[in-house]
């Protein structure tokens, strides 16, 4: 086993790594898409490239195990909606320290190796990373996927849920543009499209506009960044507030 810093997991050389068995990577803030490509390659992958500096690089026998630990819960990697590869876990903090609790672990090696051999298999292997997604789901990957995976997700439900906050209503009328204009005005330099928007709303929410534009009440937020209202003309979703506070509580667990 070895430990390594996020940054030199990012370099060309690996041989100081690349042969070990567990791999731990301290303080990962991965903040860049092919830096989760590559741990993706590696977590299937039997076969890798040695290289030292100042030399060849050689083909060798790869089995590497990742442990990933980061302070940042919600961003330290790039991670898709369906991804397999990683189980997330968030640990709490100690609550008592034990100074001697290295040399305690050396003392249970003898009976961890003993329980390791004997032990059976608590799952069968049922896809190419032996778990199944259900397996590894849990509320911090949940957490990971939604925060950093889409960023204007997580942007939109925190503006309805301030205009539900705001406003004594059960359901607000929309179209992709008024979400934008508001995220905009409330959240200021964003680079999505109403198309991204869109997107949001019928394959993540899976809601469906009215079929013919009609009527609805349209609201904005004005320069002093309260919600204003107007009278429009769309085709318009309707998002139901037990809907948002609903993802709101998923967005803070």
């Amino acid at each position: 086993m070895t430990y390594i810093k996020g940054d030199s997991f990012g370099s060309q050389f690996n041989s100081d790594w690349a042969s070990m068995l567990l791999i731990a990577i301290d303080e990962v803030f991965f903040d860049k898409k092919e830096i989760t490509e590559r741990l993706k390659y590696l977590s299937t992958t039997n076969k890798d490239k040695l290289e030292h500096k100042g030399k060849d690089r050689e083909e060798i026998d790869f089995f590497g195990k990742f442990i990933l630990c980061s302070n940042n819960e919600d961003n330290f990697i790039q991670i898709d909606e369906n991804e397999i590869r990683f189980w997330v876990l968030k640990i709490n903090p100690i609550q008592y320290e034990n100074t001697d609790f290295l040399e305690n672990l050396k003392s249970e090696i003898p009976s961890f190796l003993k329980y390791l051999i004997d032990r059976k298999f608590h799952s069968e292997k049922k896809s190419r990373m032996w778990f199944t997604p259900e397996d590894l789901k849990t509320k911090a990957l949940q957490k990971l996927i939604l925060k950093n995976s889409n960023k204007l997700e997580a942007k939109m439900v925190e503006l309805f849920y301030e205009f539900f906050e705001a406003n004594e209503v059960q359901e607000i009328s929309v179209v992709p543009q008024d979400i934008l204009n508001m995220l905009t005005k409330m959240f200021r330099q964003l680079n999505f499209s109403r198309n991204d928007v869109r997107t949001i709303l019928k394959e993540k929410w899976k809601l469906e506009p009215q079929k013919n534009g009609l009527a609805y009440i349209r609201h904005d937020i004005d320069y002093s960044g309260d919600f204003m209202q107007s009278s429009s003309v769309g085709r318009y979703f309707n998002i139901p507030r037990d809907f948002i506070l609903q993802k709101y509580v998923d967005l803070l667990n």
